[in-house]
């Protein structure tokens, strides 16, 4: 593990492996670097450079009280490529890390980044407003607010099964669902809660109709947390060009019920 400080002074762990061509992962919420251990075991075989960043409040990074909102992230994004400075980079995000991943393309153009791939991601907009008929009501959110709020373990092990889409047979074990709300569980409760709000709430419409280089979209269709007709049917009439692919078993943790597919997929579309 390294680390590096930000423009505020908050010190970010991540990880870097292999010497090839870069892939830059970023995790979903409450998630870290370790949710992307079955992608980067596949990458480095094909001989990559994996980097994998774990955002504030989450992993082996500080846990400040300030910096969540979204262009404090996609900073927080920047600050690491500028540290290694790193170029001709794959982008990969999962879930809130597509916020990020385009909002720092947005931020910060796309000299370092030559391509982005989008696994389940809390774009372009969540929210239901007069303007976004087909979000979520603000009242739902409120309501998973409270919920994580009375028994934030309770919280994620109901959705842990609708998470992995287990009764669809997707094969993810007892163990690694435990696992991965041990992950979950390991971030900051007062980050993940701001969190939750903020990839709810923010607009990245404008984010994503910017997108000039080659995006692939992947995304579960029964996927539970961020379901498809909101984010990514709506993102793909944003980003025509886009190489988009529905799973029609998969949720939300398609990187690992998944895995085989979603890394066959990132590899085509990075060699072609």
């Amino acid at each position: 593990m390294s680390t590096f400080r930000t423009n505020d002074g908050t010190t970010l762990a991540y990880e870097d492996y292999g010497t090839g061509a870069p892939m830059v992962f970023v995790a979903g919420w409450s998630l870290n670097a370790d949710m992307w251990e079955y992608q980067v075991a596949f990458f480095l075989d094909q001989g990559f450079r994996c980097v994998l960043l774990d955002r504030r409040g989450h992993g082996r990074s500080d846990r400040p009280s300030t910096g969540y909102d979204i262009d404090t992230r996609a900073d927080d994004l920047a600050a690491l490529l500028d540290h290694l400075d790193l170029r001709d980079v794959t982008l990969v995000a999962h879930s809130a890390g597509g916020g990020e991943a385009v909002r720092y393309l947005t931020r910060h153009g796309s000299d370092r980044i030559t391509r982005i791939a989008l696994l389940a991601p809390a774009i372009p907009f969540l929210c239901q407003t007069e303007d976004n008929p087909v979000g979520v009501p603000l009242y739902l959110l409120e309501a998973s607010l409270a919920q994580l709020n009375t028994d934030s373990a309770k919280w994620f092990a109901d959705r842990a099964q609708g998470y992995f889409a287990t009764h669809l047979g997707t094969g993810v074990s007892p163990a690694a669902i435990d696992l991965e709300m041990r992950r979950c569980l390991s971030a900051s409760p007062y980050a993940i809660r701001v969190l939750q709000r903020e990839l709810f709430t923010t607009d990245h419409r404008a984010d994503c109709a910017a997108l000039k280089i080659p995006v692939l979209l992947l995304h579960g269709i029964p996927d539970q947390s961020i379901p498809i007709d909101v984010a990514s049917r709506q993102l793909i009439t944003l980003v025509p060009h886009a190489v988009y692919k529905e799973y029609p078993d998969a949720g939300h943790g398609l990187y690992l019920s998944h895995a085989a597919q979603v890394n066959a997929d990132i590899l085509e579309f990075v060699k072609g």
